[in-house]
């Protein structure tokens, strides 16, 4: 057997195990996804039979009727939508505005706020003094709670400024010899160079933006016209336990189809509370995929 015959089989060898591995590994995410779907898509009595795969086995709209049946949750949609926006616009704004400035080695307060901003990472009040915090200033049942309290995040700003320090200095030095103050720099330099950065922390800030629930139950649970999505979809995934007895009576009674499809039960709501919940990043996701994979990759390495 030749060197050169060898090596095409020690490669086809290693092609094959590695398609077949990487095969299993996309099944083994994306499988329990579709699942969600087929549930959130199958007659809710019917699910509880269990055995649902890829497929629906009764076909129904049933569970998005019932996710959708309050108007309130148009209005919890507008909420996380407006929250998500304003906190991703002005969390990347002020992020990489942070930055830049601490990036700079002539801004002789660096080090101490750097350090302030790492150990914010590892030091944490609390969730009682982090109250009494949003309370003395005034947004307890407001809408700016969403908005102030995350707008910066140390993580976030380690990242655009790991970018930015790797950034060509005399591009930098160019624009001040032309009477470029700071500010211009930052808005007609830095920011363009730092998109693939900046659209990484840009998906992380909607992403957590869009899937929080815990601060609402914390400080705006009072005012019904400022719960958010994820909020009330937890509340309705809670009010669905007191069905779980009916359906599973009227199931065991054997009743007419057209009176069990009229239910719904804790796992079927929960999958179509799960799509609902998901598609909306789920189609943001992919714009922003390419810019993700390259900030990722260049804004966690320093040369």
């Amino acid at each position: 057997m030749t060197y050169l015959t060898k090596s095409r089989i020690e490669k086809y060898i290693f092609n094959t195990f590695n398609i077949t591995l990487m095969l299993f590994v996309m099944f083994a995410t994306f499988y329990p996804f579709w699942n969600t779907i087929a549930v959130s898509f199958n007659s809710a009595a019917d699910t509880t039979r269990g055995g649902i795969t890829f497929w629906p086995r009764s076909f129904t709209l049933q569970n998005y009727r019932a996710v959708f049946s309050t108007g309130t949750i148009y209005n919890a949609f507008f909420i996380s939508v407006a929250r998500t926006v304003i906190q991703t616009i002005s969390g990347v704004f002020l992020t990489s505005m942070l930055a830049y400035a601490l990036s700079r080695k002539t801004f002789i307060f660096r080090k101490p706020f750097t350090i302030i901003l790492i150990l914010s990472m590892y030091v944490n009040a609390g969730l009682i003094p982090n109250y009494f915090l949003i309370r003395s200033l005034g947004m307890i049942n407001t809408f700016w709670v969403y908005i102030i309290p995350g707008m910066i995040s140390a993580f976030n700003f380690i990242v655009v400024r790991t970018y930015i320090s790797n950034l060509p200095e005399s591009v930098i030095e160019s624009a001040r010899i032309d009477g470029c103050g700071d500010f211009i720099i930052f808005i007609r330099i830095i920011l363009p160079m730092c998109l693939p950065v900046l659209a990484t922390i840009a998906l992380f800030i909607a992403v957590g933006s869009w899937n929080s629930w815990f601060d609402t139950m914390l400080y705006t649970s009072g005012r019904a016209h400022l719960h958010t999505l994820q909020y009330k979809l937890m509340e309705y995934l809670q009010s669905s336990q007191s069905q779980a007895m009916s359906a599973a009576q009227i199931g065991s009674m054997g009743m007419a189809q057209d009176i069990s499809a009229s239910i719904v039960t804790p796992v079927s709501i929960r999958a179509a509370i799960t799509v609902v919940a998901a598609l909306p990043i789920l189609l943001v996701y992919p714009f922003l995929q390419r810019y993700f994979v390259k900030g990722i990759s260049v804004g966690s390495i320093k040369e």
